[in-house]
């Protein structure tokens, strides 16, 4: 039985327990385990030199990197400064869906392999997509308010104060990944009609429309995006696509902040183009003070959570420990990443 020297740098969420647990279901490698706990989330991820959304922890990692072959984490800033200290690693899995705190292209010149996690939070982001969904086609968020404030308000049975359903409605998902996958399946479960754009996908399941954006857009009662953020897709839905919506459509982002026109959409929202958004991600996190939408009409937020879930925690651990397990045995791993 071989021994593997590994790191496991979890953190609040992704927990230590739970990645070795994942790995020491792996049969035939005996692992010893160096372990760094990071301060996410009780502590903010940010940018750290020149990568993205992780903890601030380059000097720890150097320090516990000595003689490690494996490493696991979720939040390890893997800088190329941390990389240049990282003389046997030989493997990296990182446990989200895209390695934006690793230098990919510094490991790679350094020949360590990088694998993410994809579809880690599949269940857990679209569970919460409906949920923010619905709670803006009802108007939740009012409707606690008034009772937080000793009010019965039955004038809200009111016609013009109704909400809509979902039995009947069009939903429009921008992406049609493993998320978007899931959301159709509950829309169609719900009585929805339901239309994707994805310029990816070349033929949908039965029940699902392929239609262009713009088809979209006109066409959806709800729109939720769930797309990935690239140079693409960056800005892709501003004024002009709202304002091709229906009046009074609703729109949800739990994907990325960067696919949105922000400001537009409270323009829209104060106007009545849009009767409702809903949005766990935004252009800037934590939202500042003083912004607009925390101001806003007939909107639902969350602070960047459709992911925390238990289970997206235990399946990042099991995701990881397949990776691992393929590596040892000389196979590409699923989640492998290209520079």
């Amino acid at each position: 039985m071989r021994t593997v020297k590994t790191l496991l740098a979890g953190d609040h969420f992704v927990r230590n327990d739970l990645l070795a647990a994942a790995l020491t279901t792996i049969p035939d490698v005996a692992f010893e385990f160096r372990e760094v706990t990071l301060p996410w989330p009780l502590t903010p991820y940010g940018r750290v030199a020149e990568v993205d959304e992780a903890s601030d922890a380059e000097d720890q990692l150097i320090e516990a990197l000595a003689g490690v072959e494996l490493a696991v984490t979720q939040m390890g800033p893997f800088t190329e400064r941390v990389l240049d200290a990282a003389h046997d690693l030989r493997f990296l899995v990182v446990c989200r869906g895209g390695p934006v705190n690793v230098n990919v292209a510094a490991a790679a010149e350094r020949g360590i392999a990088v694998a993410s996690t994809p579809g880690r939070n599949a269940v857990a982001a679209a569970e919460h997509a409906v949920a923010l969904m619905m709670g803006a086609l009802r108007n939740l968020p009012r409707l606690q308010r008034t009772l937080e404030q000793g009010e019965w308000r039955s004038d809200l049975y009111a016609y013009d104060e109704c909400g809509l359903e979902l039995d009947g409605s069009t939903v429009g998902l921008v992406g049609y990944g493993a998320i978007g996958q899931r959301v159709a399946r509950v829309m169609l479960a719900f009585g929805s009609r339901v239309l994707v754009a994805d310029p990816y996908v070349e033929q949908a399941p039965e029940g699902i429309e392929l239609v262009e954006l713009g088809e979209l857009l006109r066409q959806s009662d709800v729109v939720s995006l769930h797309a990935r953020l690239t140079d693409q897709t960056r800005g892709m839905i501003g004024a002009k696509q709202i304002a091709a919506m229906p009046r009074g459509a609703v729109l949800v982002n739990t994907a990325r902040g960067g696919l949105l026109d922000y400001d537009a959409t409270v323009d829209a929202l104060e106007s009545g183009q849009l009767g409702a958004a809903a949005f766990d991600v935004f252009p800037s996190e934590p939202v500042p003070a003083g912004s607009r939408l925390l101001t806003a009409p007939n909107i639902v937020m969350t602070p960047h959570l459709a992911g925390a879930t238990r289970q997206t925690a235990h399946r990042a651990g099991s995701i990881a420990a397949e990776a691992v397990a393929a590596f040892l045995t000389g196979k590409d791993p699923a989640g492998l990443v290209s520079a």
